[in-house]
């Protein structure tokens, strides 16, 4: 019996040794008795436990990479709108500094007063790649945030010009941006 089932099982990993003895020992005792047959079965019904047990894991983990592979072309899809969307940044002293916050931090990006200004009207945004920032519109900047709103740093909502009737202070003009 150097090569049963129940050694077979045994070397695969699928049952214990304690198992395998209690199981010779049952088959030994049975065979005294005339049953016979019942070590098979349960060494059968162990290596259908474990086969059911590892196809689990295999599912679980193949889960796990299908979620991942995901996750890496939704960031994929935003690298490109990004790079193929953003706008030219100022260089040198031809522009401004645009002070923005990015969680608890002020962060600053050197932009042309008209790209400034189309930020503050919420017609261009300000969004994360990488270690840096870039600016997009807002078209590409809600097509962003609807995959992973984290990459979008600043979006201002276009507000109406037209003052309320009611507003005890609508003669002052409020600046839409104020530098810092």
């Amino acid at each position: 019996m150097g090569n049963s089932l129940s050694d077979q099982l045994l070397k695969a990993g699928l049952v214990s040794k304690g198992k395998a003895k209690k199981v010779r020992h049952e088959q030994k005792g049975k065979r005294k008795k005339g049953e016979g047959g019942g070590v098979e079965e349960e060494a059968r019904s162990a290596a259908e436990q474990g086969a059911r047990e590892k196809a689990e894991r295999d599912r679980e983990l193949n889960r796990q990479r299908e979620a991942e592979k995901r996750e890496r072309a939704v960031v994929a899809q935003i690298r490109q709108m990004i790079e193929a969307n953003r706008r030219p940044k100022a260089e040198g002293h031809d522009g401004e500094a645009y002070n923005f916050t990015d969680g608890t931090k002020v962060k600053r990006i050197h932009v042309t007063k008209e790209v400034a200004d189309a930020i503050a009207r919420g017609q261009l945004a300000i969004v994360r790649l990488d270690e840096g920032y870039e600016v997009v519109p807002k078209g590409v900047a809600e097509k962003i945030r609807e995959r992973d709103a984290a990459y979008v740093v600043v979006l201002n909502e276009g507000r109406a010009d037209t003052p309320d009737e009611d507003d005890p202070y609508a003669e002052y003009q409020i600046p839409d941006d104020l530098m810092w």
